[in-house]
């Protein structure tokens, strides 16, 4: 039997949200599960980046997994379920590329979000209706280089 990874999703992926129906369609293809709420087990910064979409920041920079390029690596992280004991569960979850995730950290004014609530999509804009001439990569670059959202 194939061991699957448990992914902790904190963004648009969580239920409700605007990318949820990417979840769900892998949930009724059979290549998914949903397991229930569950927070981190240690605090860690969430930003909100260009186009106000959700980054988790590695500050410790551990992790020996992730890509090379992009703008998420995919890293362990240890959660707590929210419900039933609050038992530890080891998971994976995307964090902010390292190649750029302390300039976000400090663009954020080194302050992160308790959660990606409602309050903090309003102004959140679908990849579909980014712009299409230049990569989200390039978008990170130039959001970190302004000096306001």
């Amino acid at each position: 039997m194939e061991k699957r990874a448990v992914v902790f999703t904190y963004g648009t992926l969580k239920r409700g949200f605007s990318n949820h129906v990417l979840m769900q369609d892998l949930i009724l293809a059979g290549d998914a599960t949903y397991l229930g709420h569950a927070i981190t087990a240690t605090p860690l910064p969430l930003v909100c980046g260009p186009y106000r979409v959700p980054f988790l920041i590695n500050l410790p920079g551990a992790g020996d997994r992730g890509t090379l390029r992009g703008h998420y690596e995919r890293l362990p992280i240890s959660v707590r379920e929210y419900e039933g004991g609050g038992e530890l569960v080891s998971a994976e979850a995307y964090y902010a590329h390292r190649s750029y995730a302390e300039e976000l950290w400090r663009r954020s004014g080194m302050k992160g979000l308790c959660c990606y609530s409602e309050r903090e999509t309003l102004g959140y804009v679908k990849r579909k209706d980014r712009p299409q001439d230049i990569t989200f990569l390039d978008q990170i670059r130039i959001f970190i280089a302004s000096s306001s959202d």
